[in-house]
């Protein structure tokens, strides 16, 4: 395992990009929210992934979100990157930027829309670990992206020196554990990427939790993925439990709609959203706010 896989583990939160009711982005909210996380045990955090709305911003706003992040975190805890893009050439420009940014390393998701086959996913990761020196972290959500990493491609890229890390969005237990099991004596690990299975996957062996419910209840996620990462089973379960309902329900309408509410409701960041994203329907307030007060983090 590398020096970076190894640093980056437990509660990796994906973190919202706050934006003022206008939709420009609101860089003191961003500040106060990369704070409030190191305060709050989150161990990692993703700059401008699918949580940070990395399909509104700008190329500008993107980097630009990166740098403010990394400068706030002053190297307290790791800063992972969102580099993706469905160009090859495209997702080299946005990585080179993090690197020179000091990011930690960079999470690319797979080429979305236009479906690449395995060979293609294979050759636009390999281009990208080969264009830039920095710690690479695959990205696999096909429920997003329309397209499907195989265990077998990931396994393939795990000898490439400075892809370090895979994360596994598919919710789908048993194949992350084929895919720890093909990974083993490989330097790659695992994350999860998926909140409601991830206490499971860490039981596995996964190292960590790339998190969207870390945005709102970051101690306990935190405390989820150390339990869970030391092989505490009965822990893990019992303290995933008190945060359980928050893993499906802020999935009621598309990522990060829910999660921007429920920050918004907990005081931490202003309405703003971008189009096409819309707040979040009326009928989700109020089961939402009341997993809010079940989880202990609102009143």
């Amino acid at each position: 395992m590398t020096q970076q896989a190894q640093t980056i583990q437990g509660s990796i939160v994906a973190i919202v990009t706050p934006m003022l009711e206008d939709g420009s982005v609101d860089w003191k909210g961003l500040e106060k929210l990369v704070e409030w996380h190191i305060e709050q045990g989150t161990n990692s955090i993703v700059a401008v992934g699918t949580t940070g709305e990395a399909s509104t911003l700008s190329m500008e706003e993107h980097t630009k979100v990166i740098a403010e992040i990394i400068r706030v975190a002053n190297k307290r805890i790791p800063v992972i990157a969102g580099t993706g893009a469905n160009s090859t050439h495209e997702a080299i420009e946005l990585t080179k930027e993090a690197q020179q940014l000091g990011a930690d390393a960079a999470l690319l998701v797979t080429p979305y829309y236009n479906k690449p086959t395995q060979e293609g996913l294979y050759q636009h990761y390999k281009a990208i670990a080969e264009a830039v020196d920095l710690p690479i972290i695959l990205y696999n959500v096909p429920g997003r992206t329309g397209v499907d990493m195989s265990n077998e491609t990931v396994i393939r890229l795990a000898d490439i020196p400075n892809i370090v890390g895979v994360k596994d969005a598919t919710g789908d237990v048993p194949r992350g554990q084929q895919l720890l099991a093909g990974l083993n004596g490989k330097n790659m690990v695992v994350y999860s990427g998926d909140d409601a299975t991830a206490y499971q996957l860490m039981l596995h062996g996964a190292q960590g939790n790339i998190s969207v419910t870390a945005n709102v209840a970051p101690k306990a996620m935190s405390q989820v993925c150390a339990a869970a990462i030391a092989g505490d089973a009965a822990g893990a379960e019992q303290q995933n439990s008190t945060i359980a309902n928050l893993h499906n329900i802020l999935f009621c309408e598309s990522n990060p709609i829910p999660v921007k509410w429920a920050l918004h409701e907990m005081g931490l960041i202003g309405t703003g959203i971008r189009l096409p994203l819309t707040p979040l329907a009326e009928q989700y307030r109020a089961p939402l706010r009341e997993a809010l007060q079940a989880a202990g983090v609102i009143q």
